[in-house]
């Protein structure tokens, strides 16, 4: 049983009498009246045993996106139900509104809409609805629990879908499906057409010129069904925030926009999701229902504090397939130490592969190396002075930014490694990674790479 304010209220006022007559009989009396009213009122509420619940909304939702969903309240009973309802979401859900007021007459049923905007990925779930039923007194009512289990799927925002469109009117351009041509080769023959100022002439048919008596270029486009494998770090090197969010999601992203991308074109697109071991899996993903299966697969995705078993890799993508294959490793280049298991399996995978690489840089770091080429010069007229003289907290400032120009110094480091071991290095902001895995993804497309 649970009770109202405005039960609480009448109870209050039993403090009127008992000062008043200067009797607590009175007051008592009072108190009696009022727990009598509410037991009354509690035998004329809803029968809750002759209450239905049913839920209806979608399986997926978007993190920070909003999905609409449904509650339906079915009364089998004789007398009215004047409830709340409260639907048992965990809170990072974003459900609203959290209580609904309804009345449902007897053997009827009504409908209560519901709102979610998540703010976490993963599995989002409830266990039941909550009806409180008040009596027609509204003091007091009955309570109780349905179970009616229910789970949302929350997968990741993809923000750089708005990249999609650009990426695909390159696509377009590399196949012949618009006017333009970007120059570059493809791997299969085309048609033929007459040459134009600016043609590479390595295109140039000399049968067919020779037939024609006029120039004739071979044109190309980029084969389709070929194969891109993206291998996502759910390992310690995902848990860096930059910019208050993990690394983790900008891989998510970068994974996202080249498996959308890449459907698109035709080509076949795995997934994997590892750390020191393999998580999921993504076998198969078709234009259609890529974004969806990588977003489910990728939900729950969480970085780990183990460091990832690359040495693993090479076996996984020779299980995916056997032919050549675009490999995209989206992890983070930082420094030798915490690169060198990505670093040693990197030539195992070049030698059959094409393969991009992601490093993330951190805006903030940037800001504070610039900032300790701004304080040393200023003070010694050249980078690199002595700094003895400074307050103690300018010579914590030149130092906190010496060490950021060290971490930028390793980074470049271990990009030159990757790149000597023949992958293509991807360095950018968690904002611009996304689409320049895309543009590597394309460039592999122009120059037969892939």
């Amino acid at each position: 049983m649970a009770v109202s304010g405005r039960f609480v209220a009448l109870l209050a006022v039993a403090i009127v009498p008992t000062v008043l007559l200067a009797s607590a009989w009175a007051g008592l009396a009072w108190v009696g009246v009022v727990v009598l009213g509410a037991a009354v009122d509690v035998l004329g509420a809803a029968d809750l045993r002759r209450v239905r619940v049913e839920r209806r909304m979608p399986r997926l939702a978007r993190r920070d996106s909003t999905a609409d969903g449904t509650l339906v309240l079915a009364n089998d009973g004789a007398r009215t139900l004047r409830g709340i309802v409260r639907d048992m979401w965990e809170p990072s859900a974003g459900h609203l509104p959290r209580r609904v007021r309804m009345t449902v007459p007897g053997g009827e049923r009504r409908t209560a809409r519901m709102r979610f905007t998540p703010f976490r990925r993963g599995h989002r779930r409830t266990t039941g609805v909550a009806v409180r039923a008040f009596g027609p007194l509204g003091l007091a009512a009955r309570q109780r629990v349905i179970a009616v289990p229910g789970e949302l799927v929350v997968t990741p925002p993809f923000r750089s879908r708005r990249h999609l469109p650009s990426r695909l009117a390159r696509l377009r351009e590399l196949d012949g499906e618009t006017t333009l041509q970007l120059r570059g080769h493809g791997t299969e023959f085309d048609s033929l057409r007459d040459y134009v100022r600016g043609d590479d002439v390595r295109s140039i048919d000399w049968r067919a010129t020779a037939r024609r008596q006029d120039l004739v270029v071979r044109t190309w486009r980029p084969e389709r069904d070929r194969r891109v494998v993206v291998v996502v770090d759910a390992g310690r090197a995902g848990a860096g925030r930059v910019d208050d969010e993990p690394r983790l999601d900008t891989f998510i992203e970068a994974a996202l926009l080249v498996g959308a991308l890449a459907a698109a074109a035709g080509d076949r697109v795995d997934l994997a999701v590892l750390d020191d071991t393999v998580h999921d899996r993504v076998h198969g993903a078709t234009r259609t229902d890529v974004v969806q299966r990588f977003g489910e697969s990728l939900a729950m995705a969480e970085p780990g504090l183990a460091a990832t078993g690359w040495a693993a890799v090479p076996a996984l993508v020779d299980s995916i397939t056997t032919s050549r294959a675009l490999v995209v490793l989206a992890s983070s280049l930082d420094s030798v130490g915490a690169s060198g298991d990505l670093l040693a399996v990197l030539p195992r995978l070049t030698r059959r592969h094409a393969v991009v690489v992601t490093s993330i840089e951190d805006p903030a770091v940037q800001r504070m190396a610039s900032g300790a080429v701004e304080a040393v010069t200023d003070r010694r007229g050249a980078r690199g002075g002595r700094v003895a003289g400074l307050p103690g907290s300018a010579e914590r400032d030149v130092y906190r930014r010496a060490a950021a120009e060290r971490t930028l110094l390793d980074a470049d480091g271990v990009a030159d490694v990757a790149r000597r071991a023949g992958a293509e290095v991807v360095r950018g902001t968690p904002e611009d990674v996304p689409p320049l895995v895309a543009d590597a993804y394309i460039r592999a497309k122009a120059t037969g790479r892939l």
